[in-house]
Formats: structure tokens, sequence, C-alpha cells
């Protein structure tokens, strides 16, 4: 292994021994496996809370997905120390006994059961050798496999109907029931029903460009991990599906930050990584991509490193060498970026942005049109807020999905979308791209794009980022009315626009300048001062102040706050402090407001 991978590997195989598991990787919590209260058929707890009003779900079942089984067995593989598998019979028994199969929340998801399934299959391949791998128990584990492979059909309609990550991993759990009870009568079946619809899957949830139907980066990246788990299964997939993988691939790599191996926290992230096979921590999307990479573009993507480990467990043994002297992909630091997602680099600076511009065919997410991530040094100075909780207490019900929370506009305090559920949004926001230019003399370069989020108050946000090579970005921000008077004037009412950006928490100053039109923000980053200057050029300016909020509590500037104001959440169910800078100006449209970034 590279030199300190075994060490951290070993670290966290005897902190499980211990008890203590990293749900979403996060920090170490006791694993607990049985659920605190009478089980019933799984079919009762349709419609209804699972787990009480002040616990979400996911923090019961995340567990009992038996994730923290492939460190084990990493372990095991490298240093055959017995304990581990011991301690995969016990848990894997207790487990069995305090979740009968189809009683209680553990065997309500199909999707659940699925990734339970495919962690059960790798913990009995990975610990065969071991002695405490007994007849006994390798009966007793291919007769939950097989009471995991009867749940999934039984709910696969619902799966399909909602065509999205759930219906990859429950065909991906029956394809390896399939592999794995060769033997039993319904094996066939399993296998079959799981191949025709995970790749019917593949190929209606990813599109040309290699988009995800989610659009979330946490789920582009289970989606890559579901697909190569699948083939290692050992069966070829059809064209359609390879050319599909190809391009998604693409199009997560050209998000990877160079320096550390993230990505933005772009739409819902629940903290899945179902398949944990290398030391990199969990926002290092390197394992994932360098396998994708290997499995579907033929090529490795990244020199050699910790991240090759997950492609030598999932079968390609040439993942330890270097990669081709010259990729034939597109990757952060090329000159030539993906038509997408909307890359703009500055390589002698050491960064890059994300251009936000979707056009929605599937659900929603996050309500993030236009929203820009800014990268520098490895740094993710303009950051999206993530997810935190799906279902918590108010506000803390997926509250991050809004708009105001992101790097764009808000106009009038509402969301580009109209929220009809915790995770449903109507009248679709749609964006396009209108621009796309070079300076002659290469000293620029802009990305322009437009949102109709606002259509109902008769407006549309346009927007263009501008990566100079002097070092400076600016973005520029336009609202204008969708029709005009016969006098050619705006005849629009006046709006209150604002204006956010949700930055690191560092060391600040700021100040008001342009005579109270603007606002100037500093930071104080590990590699020198950051300089955020905001400004408006309304023509009708009526109002105009900015507020600073960390952690739903004003800093700087006037209220109020909302209380998830000045959060990012890193993983699920993990938030830390966050500033959140705004400038607010109320003006009758057209309204324009200028951000110019001034990195060290």
């Amino acid at each position: 292994m590279i030199e300190g991978s075994e060490s951290s590997l070993i670290a966290e195989a005897e902190e499980i021994l211990a008890g203590q598991v990293r749900l979403f990787g996060g920090p170490p919590v006791p694993l607990q496996l049985a659920f605190p209260g009478p089980l019933r058929h799984w079919t009762e707890y349709e419609g209804k809370s699972l787990s009480g009003d002040e616990e979400d779900i996911k923090f019961t079942w995340e567990p009992g997905r038996f994730g923290w089984v492939f460190t084990l067995g990493r372990a095991y593989h490298l240093r055959r120390d017995e304990r581990y598998a011991e301690f995969f019979w016990r848990r894997f028994d207790s487990f069995s006994q305090a979740n009968p199969p189809y009683l209680g929340p553990h065997w309500v998801s199909a999707q659940e059961v699925g990734l339970r399934l495919i962690a059960l299959a790798f913990a009995a391949q990975v610990f065969a050798p071991a002695p405490q791998s007994t007849p006994e128990r390798r009966e007793q584990l291919s007769t939950a496999l097989a009471a995991h492979a009867g749940r999934i059909p039984l709910t696969l309609a619902y799966a399909r109907a909602q065509n999205n990550n759930h219906l990859l991993t429950e065909a991906a759990g029956l394809i390896t029931a399939g592999v794995f009870l060769s033997g039993h009568p319904h094996a066939s079946d399993w296998h079959q029903l799981g191949w025709d619809w995970f790749n019917a899957a593949l190929q209606a949830q990813i599109a040309d460009d290699g988009t995800y139907t989610q659009h979330s980066c946490n789920y582009h990246r289970l989606m890559l991990q579901a697909a190569l788990w699948v083939q290692t299964l050992g069966r070829a997939y059809p064209a359609e599906t390879c050319r599909r993988l190809a391009a998604a691939t693409r199009w997560l790599l050209a998000l990877v930050d160079s320096h550390t191996g993230r990505v933005p926290n772009l739409g819902p992230n629940d903290g899945a990584y179902i398949l944990p096979l290398a030391s990199c921590p969990f926002h290092d999307y390197r394992p994932v991509l360098q396998a994708a990479s290997l499995a579907f573009l033929g090529r490795r993507a990244f020199e050699r490193g910790p991240w090759d480990e997950m492609a030598l467990w999932l079968g390609d043994p040439s993942s330890g060498g270097k990669p081709e002297h010259k990729p034939a992909i597109d990757v952060p630091g090329s000159r030539e970026p993906l038509a997408a997602p909307l890359v703009l680099y500055q390589e002698e600076h050491g960064a890059w942005a994300y251009l936000r511009a979707a056009r929605f065919t599937a659900r929603p997410g996050h309500a993030d049109q236009l929203h820009v991530d800014l990268w520098w040094q490895g740094f993710n100075i303009a950051q999206d807020a993530g997810t935190y909780l799906y279902n918590g207490p108010p506000p803390w019900d997926n509250a991050l999905a809004g708009t105001a929370v992101h790097n764009t506009l808000t106009v009038a305090g509402q969301d580009q979308m109209t929220r009809a559920g915790r995770f449903l949004w109507l009248d679709w926001a749609q964006a396009e791209v209108t621009g796309r230019e070079r300076a002659p003399d290469g000293t620029f370069e802009r990305l322009v794009a437009r949102q109709n989020g606002y259509r109902r108050l008769g407006l549309v946000h346009y927007r263009s980022v501008t990566a100079h090579t002097d070092g400076r970005w600016t973005v520029a921000d336009s609202v204008l009315p969708l029709e005009r008077s016969e006098t050619g004037k705006a005849g629009a009412q006046p709006q209150v626009v604002r204006l956010h950006w949700l930055l690191p928490d560092w060391p600040w100053e700021i100040e008001t300048t342009d005579g109270g039109s603007g606002a100037e923000i500093r930071l104080e980053s590990p590699l020198g001062r950051i300089r955020l200057k905001t400004r408006t050029g309304a023509e009708d300016l009526l109002a105009c102040r900015h507020t600073l909020a960390r952690a739903g509590e004003l800093l700087s500037g006037e209220g109020p706050v909302s209380p998830t104001w000045g959060w990012v959440a890193p993983t699920y169910g993990v938030k830390i402090p966050a500033l959140s800078f705004a400038l607010q100006v109320t003006a009758r449209p057209p309204v324009t407001l200028v951000s110019e970034w001034i990195l060290p």
C-alpha cells in the first residue's frame, strides 16, 4: 500500500473493533444495529415516521448498510488478523437476531436491503479464508442473502417510478444475489431482472453529456460505484451503457479539484459512499474516478496514489502504474474544458470556477440555478452549503436546498422554484448558456448564462463569470424585465434583489464602499488575503445594505438573519460555521450587481 495508507486503515479497523463507526465519513459514533423499539412488518411502516420526530431514519439505516465491513475486509486482507473476521461474524449474527427478515425499519427500504446485500456478499468473499467462517456461518449468510434478494422485487415498481439511485442499487443487489447464490432456484431470475433494470436505469439516468439525473455530485459518485461493482460480477455491459458511463466519468472528472480530490457540494448530499475501498477521506473523489477512468475510459486519470486501491479491489491490476504520458480525457487543468459542466480555469493561479446552469428533465434537488463555486489553491472559497439533514426538525428539514443559501441571486425573497414539499419543486427554473468567449489577446475567458426562475415576477436573471489572467474573477449579475414599455423604459415594480456568497469561516474585515452602493469583505486565508468587492449598478436605486452572518447569527450589517444562513454541511448530519455574505438592493429593474474577487 501507499505509505501512510496502511496505518490509517488499521487505525480505522481498530476503531471499528472498539464499536465505533464513521457514518457518512463523519466523526466516530457507536455502532448500533438493533432498533430501539418493537418490530413490525416492513409494510406497516410505509407512510409513517420510522424513528420518531427527533431522529432522522438515515442514522438508523446507515450502520445497517454494513459499509463498515469494507474497512474490516481490507484490513483482514492486509494483516490476516482473525479479530476482524470474528467481529464481522458476531455483528452479522446480532443484526440477524435483532432484525429478522422483513421485520423492522431495516427492511422498509429496498435500497437499504440492496446495499446491505452487496456488503454481505463482499464480506463472504473476503473473510472466506478465515477459520471463523465456518460452514454453519456461511450457510446462515447465504440464507440471509436469499431473504434480502426476495425483498427487493416486492417494491421494484416504486424504484422504477423514482428512476434514480434507488433503482440502481436495488438492481445491483439482485445481480449480486444472482451471482453469489448461483445454486438458488431464483438466482437466474434475480440476475436477469437486476441486469435488465440496471442497464435501463443507467441509459435513462445519464444524459448524453454525462449529467446524472439527480444533479448531485454525491449521487453521481454513488452511480459510478454501483456500476463498478456490477462490472466486477462478470457480465459485459451493452455498448450504450458503456457510452453513458464514459460520459458520466468525464463529467465528474471535470469537477475534481486537483489539489484535494474534492468536488463542489452540488445538489443533494446524503453522505452515501457505498464502496469505501481506499484510504482516502470521504470527500476525496479520486478513488472512484481512478477506477471509473480505468473501467470506462481505458486509462488512468491521476498519478499513482492511495486512490489506486479501489481499482485494485474492483479488478484492475494495472492501476498501480503510471498514467499515460498524454491523457486523452479532459481533467482539471486542461485548456479545453468539457461542454458540460461549465468550468473556467486559471491554471497559473491554481484557481477554477463552476457555473451551475441546468436544463432539468427530471426532478430538481436544489433551487440553485447560476450558483457559482470558486476554488483556489485547494480551498473552496465560494462554496455550496450542501444538505445537512433531510428529516430533521425545522428549520433543518432539507432547508439547504433553497436558493438563499446558494451563491446566486434571490429576488423578492423567493426561491427560484415553488417548493411543494421536502423534496419536491414545481415551476422548474431552466437555465441556458448564452455565450462563451475568450479575449483575442488572451487576457480573459468568460461564460454567460441565464435562468428563468423569476419569470412569475416578470424578470429574467443573467450571470457572467470572467476569469482574468491577472488572477481576478468577475461575476456580473443582471435582473432584467421580460417586457419593456413602449417608451423603452423598464415597466417592472421595484424589487428586493439579494446577492449571496458563502465563504470559509476565516478572519474577516468588512466595509461599505462606493458611497453606500457596495461592500467589500477581506478574508485572511492560510495563504494570504482574499478580497471580495461587491457593488450595484442599478439606475433607480432605492436602498442598499449588506449582511454578514455566521452560524445563523448576524455579524455585520442589518438583519434579519435566517438560522440556516452561515452554515456548510461537508457531509450528511454534519454542519460547520461559514460566513454568509450578502449585498441586498431595492431598485427598479434593470438591476446589475458585480462581484470582483481578488486573490493573492
